[in-house]
């Protein structure tokens, strides 16, 4: 154990971690634990909010256990999460009102119609650097509050507090006392001015969004609060860093730099360029986000969004049951050449950048009576690779700057063939850091420099190393065949609703 000791509470969609990191950055110990998705209706996700607080707890402990620290041992905790999953409590006793609406839920897509139809586009992008889509934790809050009996009247008397994962567990972790977010997660609310890093009125009003019951706005490295022994294991502990779990990959990544790129391949995927101190417009269906904001400065990026990544995997485990771990994936895909003109196109829940198309759905193109278990395996990975490269040419349009390289981190990462697919159709470098838990060590690094573990972000790009690089290896008529392909196929998925 080198030096002081920061804990990464990393709150995923499917799965919850928790690591521990030591002052030059090194990955000391972790734990991590899957919790129970719930379905209710065809295209409603939730999660219940006490399995994600209770998840988070137990591998906070296992991660510490397997450190040999106990809670006072650690100088800081940093928390990174799913962004848009939303949840609304009672302040007084911190029950929550229903399950979390998770950001895959499309329950309120007929809502964003409306407010498209309300003439809201334009003013939502230029003040929030999004698009209208339900994806975004605004309009489930708005749901919430017209659906769960008396809430609105509630959270109009200031009754009720609602938050995205990072704000409920900030709350629980401070014993109540403390109800923030930060920049990174309310920019995904579809309710922040992001210039000011401020609630717009005119959003709050058009949604119909009491301001009483949103959390106050702070920078993604500051101290918060301290943990509450009782819920802490005994100590008080500044938790001093938060961010979404793509900001977290960023800065983790240390792509401290304008045109940096990283691509986080987990239940969905997102690809994040840095564009500096000024935020860049996107008018092909990418964002402009914070990235971060520390020291008083906000710098922003371009992130375009993928909802199903290695989702698709988890889908051929527990569903198709045709692979029994995803490690099996990558043996599977290289028991063939190609994947024999198959395609998956994962519209589980309609397609994110830069389609937009909540109607879309699923399909699986191209089989023949040849096509087999290991061409529908490959084909599923190839598809992650060909959603990215979608998004990287727009990306690369938008800003101006030509991607150099891509780092590639997130569970899926660990899959050298997925990777050396994704350098081949995107036709440059990805490069593996040896540490692929970027996003809590991001979360980590931000923790850390508010309570002076890192002295700035130097010491913090020192610890970036790389595991592997992995280079294109394919013809361009190849590439390009495959990549017209896949085209091919999502247009046959998309607005499926009207087929």
């Amino acid at each position: 154990m080198k030096g002081k000791a920061v804990l990464s509470l990393d709150a995923g969609t499917t799965s919850i971690r928790a690591i521990v990191f030591d002052s030059e950055g090194g990955l000391v110990a972790s734990a991590s634990q899957e919790f129970p998705q719930i379905y209710p209706k065809p295209g409603w996700v939730e999660h219940n909010p006490l399995d994600i607080l209770n998840t988070q707890l137990t591998v906070a402990k296992a991660a510490l256990d397997r450190a040999g620290l106990n809670a006072k041992d650690i100088a800081a905790i940093g928390i990174t999460n799913q962004r848009e999953t939303s949840m609304l409590w009672d302040r007084k006793t911190g029950e929550p009102l229903m399950n979390a609406i998770v950001w895959q839920d499309r329950r309120t897509a007929a809502y964003c119609e409306g407010l498209k139809e309300r003439g809201l586009e334009e003013h939502v992008r230029a003040t929030t650097g999004l698009l209208i889509d339900a994806y975004f934790s605004g309009t489930k809050l708005n749901w919430m509050l017209d659906n769960v009996p008396g809430a609105r009247k509630r959270a109009e008397r200031g009754e009720l507090a609602f938050g995205t994962v990072d704000t409920w567990l900030i709350w629980n972790l401070t014993g109540g006392r403390v109800h923030v977010t930060d920049v990174t997660n309310a920019s995904r609310t579809l309710l922040l001015d992001i210039r000011r890093q401020a609630w717009d009125p005119k959003l709050l009003g058009e949604l119909d969004i009491p301001e009483s019951v949103l959390p106050d706005v702070r920078q993604s490295s500051e101290v918060y609060g301290m943990t509450d022994p009782e819920v802490f294991f005994g100590a008080s502990v500044p938790i001093s860093g938060a961010c979404g779990d793509q900001h977290g990959s960023l800065f983790g990544q240390a792509c401290y730099e304008p045109g940096m790129v990283k691509a986080t391949y987990g239940t969905g995927a997102s690809l994040v360029m840095n564009t500096g101190t000024t935020p860049v417009r996107s008018d092909s269906g990418l964002f402009t986000i914070p990235a971060w904001a520390i020291g008083g400065k906000v710098e922003y990026g371009i992130e375009g969004l993928i909802f199903v990544s290695a989702a698709s995997v988890q889908w051929l485990r527990d569903e198709l049951r045709i692979v029994y771990d995803a490690a099996d994936t990558e043996y599977a895909a290289r028991r063939v050449p190609d994947s024999g003109g198959v395609y998956v196109v994962p519209a589980f829940t309609g397609l994110a950048a830069p389609y937009w198309d909540p109607y879309a759905r699923g399909a699986i193109m191209g089989l023949t009576r040849g096509s087999n278990r290991n061409h529908v395996i490959r084909a599923a990975l190839e598809a992650i690779c060909y959603q990215i490269c979608d998004v990287l040419g727009l990306m690369e349009q938008d800003s101006g700057i030509p991607v150099q390289e891509i780092r590639a981190d997130g569970g899926a990462a660990r899959n050298a063939v997925l990777l050396q697919m994704q350098s081949d159709l995107a036709a440059v470098p990805v490069v593996r850091p040896t540490v692929v838990e970027s996003t809590a060590r991001g979360a980590a690094f931000l923790a850390g420099l508010a309570t002076g573990v890192w002295k700035d972000r130097s010491e913090c790009a020192a610890a970036y190393a790389i595991d592997r690089r992995f280079t294109p290896d394919m013809t361009t008529e190849r590439r390009e065949a495959m990549l017209a392909g896949w085209k091919k196929a999502v247009s046959r998925v998309l607005d499926w609703e009207d087929h």
